[in-house]
């Protein structure tokens, strides 16, 4: 991408050029960016795996609904404020894009620091709460001493992400989070073996990664005609916030819920043993990997929704998200086979513990039965969120891992004990598919009647 790109040139870009095309221009950097996090994300509860103690293994599970929280949070500012920005450029508005990228940007800052500091001062407390076993405890506690500090740059990174990539600027976003991510790779060993740290190494080379990719992704919003989050444009306007909340509740729900999730798994898995516990956090980071690339060709389709919409062009959001979904199933199918075929060998990846691999690789084979049908809720969830169809984006993003998540995991194990616990979320997807057939048809039943001022390329 040019550095001297215009405004102008990017809104003739995103408005006219083919959209296939245009997708997959937009989705390259994306899928990167999404898969260099995942194996970012990945990477401590990899290396902690190394030190063979199924304990250790399990706090990164522990402290993984905190942070989601984190996270969710900063998804929200940044996807609420990204969206808002991407409808305001479709519209040639961008007086209106640049209050909307200072809101995001500095509101997220500052709840980062509020959040570090209630989560450092109720340390213990906390982990317990989350779901730590009493043997799991002592490395939570180290873990999160050393991951909070990060939260303000995290929080603020997510949103500088989401904001260049809706402004049309994914390979900006991709070179900010993918150098930190690479930077935790690297710092990951060198902490926990060399300076033997253990799992305080693998939560302090994720905080200093964090801060590297803040500063990155900062320098990033000066270049390619983007826009800079400047401190005059910020202001605690109420207008402001209801539009960010418009656009970002449904990753605020996804997110929080996913957290609550998380927290309810462990409660569950741990019954049965840390074993239990270490089992659903691998399954839990491979899903997420195996989803990374999906979602973020997705996210390669948000800036294009956005701009159209903004624009009026709805035929074109259309056919934008036929040729997503399909792009979705595709490889949702290939990898679910994948996963079913080679799951004992994955999961022995992470933990030499026969316990571990034998569980493990029966949770994963569930899940990849029902993973090809998330094609469905993914693509309609990042359509609905873009268009600012607030109310039925939030139902999906609350479906999965709220509204049947939460039942299934109260019932299931109780009923079918340990098998209950294994088919869980499996359930939870395969009821959320259901519910996302009539919520996103009338939707696109809706776009196709527009779809006449559609602007052909």
């Amino acid at each position: 991408m040019r550095n001297n790109t215009t405004p102008d040139d990017k809104f003739i870009r995103m408005t006219q050029a083919p959209v296939k095309g245009l997708i997959i221009r937009m989705a390259i950097p994306t899928i990167i960016s999404m898969l260099v996090t995942s194996i970012y994300n990945m990477a401590d509860t990899f290396f902690v795996g190394q030190l063979n103690n199924t304990s250790a293994t399990g706090a990164i599970g522990i402290v993984f609904p905190l942070m989601a929280i984190i996270q969710g949070i900063g998804f929200t500012f940044g996807q609420g404020s990204g969206n808002s920005m991407s409808r305001s450029l479709g519209r040639q508005d961008r007086a209106a894009a640049e209050r909307m990228s200072a809101s995001g940007f500095y509101s997220a800052f500052l709840a980062g620091i509020l959040l570090a500091v209630l989560g450092l001062t109720f340390n213990s407390s906390l982990m317990s709460l989350l779901g730590s076993t009493p043997t799991i405890l002592p490395y939570a506690v180290e873990y999160v001493h050393f991951i909070l500090p990060g939260a303000p740059w995290l929080m603020a990174s997510l949103v500088l992400n989401n904001q260049l990539r809706l402004q049309g600027s994914a390979f900006f976003a991709m070179i900010g989070i993918g150098f930190g991510a690479l930077l935790n790779i690297a710092l990951d060993p060198l902490f926990i073996f060399t300076l033997n740290m253990g799992v305080s190494g693998a939560a302090l080379a994720t905080s200093i990664s964090q801060f590297v990719s803040f500063w990155i992704l900062l320098a990033a919003t000066r270049k390619g005609g983007n826009i800079v989050p400047r401190l005059r444009n910020f202001s605690f306007k109420l207008s402001q916030y209801k539009e960010i909340l418009r656009g970002g509740m449904p990753s605020f729900w996804r997110q929080g819920l996913g957290s609550i999730a998380s927290m309810m798994l462990n409660v569950a898995a741990g019954a049965f043993g840390d074993w239990a516990v270490a089992g659903m956090t691998i399954v839990t980071r491979m899903m997420m990997f195996a989803a990374s690339a999906i979602i973020g060709f997705g996210q390669g389709f948000q800036p294009v929704c956005g701009f159209n919409y903004g624009a009026k062009l709805y035929g074109r959001v259309r056919k934008g998200f036929i040729f997503t979904l399909q792009v979705m199933l595709v490889w949702m199918l290939l990898i679910s086979i994948a996963g079913v075929v080679f799951a004992p060998r994955i999961i022995s990846l992470f933990s030499q513990d026969e316990e571990v691999i034998r569980f493990g690789s029966s949770v994963l084979r569930y899940h990849c039965y029902v993973f090809p049908l998330m094609s469905l809720l993914f693509s309609s969830n990042m359509m609905l969120q873009n268009i600012g169809s607030t109310m039925r984006a939030s139902l999906l993003s609350m479906a999965r891992q709220g509204i049947f998540f939460i039942p299934a995991i109260l019932i299931l194990p109780k009923l079918f004990g340990l098998f209950g616990l294994q088919i869980v979320q499996p359930v939870a997807d395969a009821c959320a598919f259901l519910l996302t057939i009539p919520l996103v048809r009338p939707v696109l039943n809706e776009l196709k009647q527009g779809g006449a001022k559609e602007v052909k390329g």
